[in-house]
């Protein structure tokens, strides 16, 4: 294609994600699903290209950053509270469907080998990290189950990879079971170990970069820092970027100055809007390709029909199953679980929130030419992105019959103020400590008085006062600040507050040091 053609359509691209997804969510429409239909219509409009999602540019290009940027936003904290529940169902959950949805489809699909129908497996099992977020955001359901949710759609990719690669070895070739147990060990171990030694070592670099603009440009290259050497050593990639993701997000209100934090959340969001609703655009531009292929595998439409049902039904069926035993161990098992309160409300909302998305799609393509009804296959993981994205459809409906509780937003209204209280207090005595009586009384004045928002010092000063006055201002509340978010995170260490408010109040902050320091002496950017 020409190259001011590949622009022209790049902008148009841009702007059909932006618009459709814009007007979706002014209708209240799910904005994936109208995305993957616009897709679709306008792949059988002439002239417009023939779309084919490359799986190496997906998985090795778009996926990393698309994970980062949910994993930064992800409650370290949280995470760690509900590791036992979020490895349930990122691993377990992973392996049960692999195993379920291949043998459904080893008996349904002609002449499919056990080995292929397993790699199908693994191709639709993970659930999407986009779609699930954009959801459980959505319908304000409870945070601790939305922290699940989340937490199973960042990791359980690196699991379904593992399989799919497995699987894919088998159908070339013939493997030992213990060699695959060894590579999944593998693969998680060099994953984790270069998760968190690239987020520690950048944690090191970050913390002596004053300027926003180096920082946020080497964020956004850490994705790939931390996928590249995982993949080279073997291991997991995905799993590295989602570690060193959680762990650069924990770290940030100590590496990273308040304009650096603000910059890198704005940057992340654009990047993370533009990818994941770009993707599902692609999936629907992909489907007059998928069709051709899948009629030329000589599988009739009465028996597509049958074996698409066939396979939607055991992949609901093996997520619900299950989720009921999970729950029963919860309900039943140790005292320890029992203590965390899974109820069977909690079971069947997070039973209806398998979506799946991008990385099925993307996966389908890695299966090797020598698959048999490789073609037929491909329709069939596109079949189950839509029907699960119009399962998400259902979910607010679901979500009121089973009356979970929401977010008690006064309670966390109320912790944020008490936090942020507490973070003040901190600060006015650390103001004690900085007074040497030499200061403007007026200073010190409006720094007792409002400890939090900027004085009108700044804004409007008297004729007569002195230029070292607001200085004297800035310099002092710079200080206070430092003092007040240093009680936060301790505050945040000992476990005494939700995370929700930690971040609140730490952004809150930022947003005034910020103010402050656009407020005082320029500074070049560099």
């Amino acid at each position: 294609m020409d190259p001011v053609a590949t622009i022209v359509w790049i902008v148009s691209f841009v702007l059909v994600t932006v618009t459709v997804t814009g007007l979706s969510r002014r209708v209240g429409w799910s904005a994936p699903v109208v995305l993957v239909a616009v897709g679709a219509g306008a792949s059988f409009i002439p002239g417009v290209p023939n779309v084919q999602l490359q799986p190496e540019i997906v998985l090795f290009g778009l996926l990393p950053p698309l994970l980062f940027a949910a994993s930064i936003q992800t409650s370290f904290v949280d995470v760690r509270a509900r590791r036992d529940s979020i490895l349930l169902l990122s691993v377990g959950l992973v392996v049960f469907t692999v195993v379920v949805v291949g043998v459904a489809t080893w008996l349904v699909v002609p002449a499919l080998t056990l080995a292929a129908a397993f790699a199908f497996g693994a191709v639709v099992a993970p659930t999407d990290t986009v779609a699930v977020t954009a959801i459980a955001g959505r319908l304000h359901l409870p945070r601790r189950l939305v922290t699940v949710l989340e937490g199973e759609s960042l990791l359980n990719d690196a699991t379904a990879l593992v399989a799919l690669n497995a699987t894919i070895a088998a159908i070339v070739s013939v493997v030992n079971p213990w060699a695959i147990a060894g590579d999944f060990v593998l693969a998680v171990v060099v994953g984790v170990a270069v998760g968190l030694g690239i987020g520690y070592l950048l944690a090191i670099i970050r913390k002596q970069l004053r300027s926003p603009v180096l920082d946020t440009s080497l964020g956004l290259v850490t994705p790939y820092l931390a996928f590249i050497p995982a993949q080279f050593l073997h291991g997991s990639g995905i799993l590295a970027v989602v570690v060193a993701g959680l762990y650069l997000g924990y770290r940030s209100p100590t590496i990273q100055t308040a304009e650096a934090r603000i910059a890198e959340t704005i940057n992340w969001r654009t990047i993370q809007f533009l990818l994941e609703n770009a993707v599902f655009l692609f999936i629907g531009l992909e489907l007059s390709g998928i069709l051709r292929g899948a009629f030329s595998s000589g599988i009739t439409v009465g028996q597509t029909v049958v074996i698409s049902i066939v396979v939607l039904l055991a992949l609901f069926a093996a997520r619900f199953i299950w989720m009921v035993l999970t729950t029963a161990i919860y309900r039943y098992g140790p005292q320890r679980l029992r203590d965390r309160g899974w109820t069977w409300p909690t079971a069947i909302a997070v039973s209806f929130a398998g979506i799946r998305g991008v990385v099925t799609l993307a996966a389908v393509f890695l299966l090797p030419d020598g698959t048999p009804h490789r073609e037929f296959l491909q329709f069939l993981a596109f079949v189950v992105v839509v029907a699960t994205l119009l399962e998400g459809l259902a979910l607010p409906w679901i979500i009121r019959r089973l009356r979970l509780p929401p977010p008690d937003f006064a309670q966390e209204a109320g912790e944020m103020q008490r936090l942020l209280a507490e973070a003040q207090t901190a600060g006015l005595d650390h103001l004690q400590t900085r007074v040497t009586g030499t200061e403007d009384h007026r200073v010190i004045e409006r720094l007792r008085i409002n400890a939090v928002f900027l004085s009108d010092a700044l804004e409007n000063p008297s004729p007569n006062e002195d230029e070292d006055v607001p200085v004297e201002y800035l310099h002092l509340r710079r200080s206070m600040i430092t003092a007040e978010r240093e009680a936060v995170l301790a505050a945040r260490s000992e476990g005494r507050y939700q995370d929700l408010a930690v971040r609140s109040v730490l952004a809150f902050l930022d947003a005034e040091e910020a103010a402050l320091k656009s407020s005082g002496p320029r500074k070049p950017l560099l």
